[in-house]
């Protein structure tokens, strides 16, 4: 398709656990198109960050494995040498990590990393470089862009350090930017400003951004589309629109109900009862979401879940769907 920009097909990663591989991320399958907003959603452990982070290959393949297929305008990027790949990165497809002051050099100015990757995927001469750097700093909504250019990441509040990230990756002008938790350290202040500043940037540079969150929050506030992700699977595709107004899928419904609102009828906060097992305990066949929902019946879950179209564009796995509601009288029970 000639919107497509990325589409993952099968993506297997497996992290090495005592010897034994697991999959984190079972069988993926995800179409990015070009000028989107995709967000992908999940408790923690339900391999969001796995997938993320396969993409560009950032894994040490020392602990894991990666199989599939991963098209980016339609080459495979798990198939390119090293060489391809770092002409991948940074121009074609950049990443935005969860926590800045991790992934930024503390040694390092603020200014010199940003021309950094300059130096590595353009032209640019010595004061040019400097030039397109305070640019940079400037268009991710810096004060003082100057000032900024010559400090280190310590010297920056926690939403300017990922103003700073935001502008490395810009820097190439790529593609393709993936956000993994761009505001979960933030003060809600700080998240909503750098997501108007992420929209407002996709919209100039007619990139595709994928965004990993937890927050369903932050999906209603950005995204186009949206994947549901649990125990390593997409269990729900769709557009926000249809995912908000008619979601399906058990786990889907849950996050949904656990989400506070400004309703005063009463009705009491649904809480998921359990967590995502870990990968080497984690159910292999039926609905992996099952052991967390016992009141529906083992008879309502496919052995083997497919992927059923509800409307275009909007896939669920597994048919337990069909059956399932929220029973209040029932879910103050398992939360006991």
């Amino acid at each position: 398709m000639e919107d497509t920009l990325l589409e993952i097909k099968n993506l297997k990663t497996s992290f090495r656990i005592e010897g034994n591989y697991y999959n984190a991320v079972d069988g993926v399958d995800i179409t990015i198109k070009k000028n989107e907003v995709f967000a992908i959603v999940g408790e923690s452990g339900s391999g969001k960050s796995a997938m993320a982070l396969s993409i560009p290959r950032l894994h040490n393949l020392n602990y894991t494995k990666i199989d599939g297929e991963v098209l980016f305008n339609g080459r495979n990027i798990l198939s390119l040498t090293e060489k391809e790949l770092n002409e991948v990165r940074g121009r074609g497809i950049a990443m935005i990590f969860q926590d800045p002051l991790s992934a930024l050099n503390p040694l390092m100015k603020i200014g010199k990393q940003i021309e950094e990757s300059l130096t590595y995927h353009t032209d640019l001469g010595k004061e040019a470089k400097k030039e397109r750097a305070i640019e940079l700093l400037t268009e991710v909504g810096m004060v003082n862009p100057e000032l900024t250019y010559s400090q280190y990441p310590h010297e920056l509040s926690g939403g300017m350090r990922q103003r700073a990230m935001i502008a490395i990756a810009l820097s190439a002008k790529p593609e393709l930017l993936i956000a993994d938790e761009p505001t979960t350290a933030l003060d809600v202040t700080i998240q909503a400003q750098i997501l108007d500043l992420l929209r407002k940037l996709q919209k100039e540079t007619k990139s595709s951004i994928i965004i990993i969150t937890h927050d369903l929050g932050v999906v209603a506030e950005i995204a186009d589309r949206v994947a549901v992700m649990y125990a390593g699977q997409v269990v729900e595709t769709a557009s926000v629109f249809e995912l908000f107004k008619n979601p399906q899928h058990p786990y889907t419904r849950s996050l949904l109900n656990a989400m506070p609102t400004t309703t005063k009828d009463n009705t009491r906060l649904h809480a998921i009862s359990g967590v995502v097992p870990p990968l080497q305990y984690m159910k292999r066949t039926g609905c992996r979401f099952s052991p967390r929902i016992p009141w529906v019946e083992s008879s309502e879950h496919e052995e083997n879940p497919t992927y059923h179209e509800i409307s275009p564009g909007h896939i669920v796995l597994c048919s337990c769907y069909k059956n399932f509601k929220i029973d209040n009288s029932k879910k103050e029970a398992e939360v006991k």
